[in-house]
């Protein structure tokens, strides 16, 4: 059976850490990076299966990764989960606006964004 690759998006190394090593310890192949820019570098290079974009990123933020993402044909069909401290209704709603499979706020529970996460690939178009 094919490991699912997902890219985490976050620009906290800390959380970076934690994030990796939740999913790589569920079986994931993970790939990590501190950026917009990288993490559109990084679905053109090595198309993951499923994104998790933080908001609040250096230069491109998470609504503009997901935006481009999203309205890009090629890989408009990869599953994103946000994962942010903005809890706003205009930011969950901003989130939706851009393509978003799922919002969810810091601080996360583990097992929450793991369930989502299984979802959505169970979902995604193979």
């Amino acid at each position: 059976m094919r490991k699912n690759r997902i890219l985490v998006v976050e620009d906290e190394e800390s959380l970076l850490k934690l994030e990796s090593i939740l999913f790589t310890s569920k079986g994931y192949l993970v790939t990590g990076v501190m950026d917009g820019k990288s993490a559109l570098e990084e679905v053109a290079l090595n198309r993951p299966d499923l994104i998790v974009l933080d908001v609040m990123l250096p230069g491109l933020d998470g609504f503009e990764v997901c935006r481009a993402v999203k309205g890009n044909p090629e890989t408009a069909s990869i599953p994103v989960v946000m994962l942010t401290a903005k809890k706003g209704a205009q930011d969950l709603e901003r989130g939706r606006s851009v393509g978003a499979d799922a919002y969810i706020t810091k601080p996360f529970k583990s097992v929450k964004v793991l369930e989502v996460i299984e979802g959505l690939l169970e979902n995604a178009p193979q």
